[in-house]
């Protein structure tokens, strides 16, 4: 009986020592362990509601919906830009356009940019950038631009984590490119 169970020990030993990762098996890990940050970044995108403002809407018997086709391209500038009504005082008031892609209010005129991969979008930036826009609001990311403008909410997201902010970034670099130049800022007219 003892030297059954040595022998049972010693043979699962050897396939425990067997079924150890290899030093060439580390890449693999190290994918794996990718495509689980995209996997997180993805849930944040949707809990964070990223689409709500990056995301055109179009219009069906319920309501407004997110158009699925121009996914996180930001405000759509094939349309033109939405005229602002007189009547409407702009001091303690907020305005969107129809998609929810532009908002008016007391900063100015703001337009949700593209999230996308392409150029035109987060093509070229690098987790740095991503990480001083999402924590810091900073204009594309670049250490002395002006600040992002709401209805971007900074203010809660510079409480993510560095691994979260990460996580979203590797999960945005996965979707599809759409080429889409967001119109600038425009700052108060009053």
């Amino acid at each position: 009986m003892k030297t059954t169970l040595i022998t049972i020990f010693g043979l699962l030993f050897l396939i425990s020592c067997n079924e150890m990762p290899k030093e060439k098996d580390v890449p693999v890990l190290a994918k794996v362990e990718e495509i689980e940050k995209e996997e997180h970044g993805e849930y944040l995108v949707n809990i964070l509601g990223c689409a709500d403002c990056h995301t055109p809407k179009k219009m069906t018997a319920l309501g407004p919906v997110p158009d699925m086709d121009k996914h996180l391209m930001g405000y759509n500038s094939s349309r033109p830009l939405p005229p602002v009504p007189d009547n409407v005082p702009l001091g303690p008031w907020v305005l969107f356009g129809a998609e929810l892609t532009v908002a008016v209010g007391p900063w100015g005129t703001s337009f949700a940019g593209n999230l996308t991969p392409h150029e035109t979008g987060l093509g070229n930036w690098n987790l740095e950038q991503f990480k001083r826009a999402m924590k810091q609001g900073k204009y594309k990311g670049l250490e002395n631009s002006r600040p992002i403008m709401p209805p971007m909410p900074v203010e809660a997201y510079k409480n993510l984590t560095d691994e979260d902010v990460e996580a979203i970034f590797l999960y945005l670099k996965t979707i599809k490119p759409l080429e889409n130049i967001v119109p600038a800022y425009k700052p108060p007219t009053s």
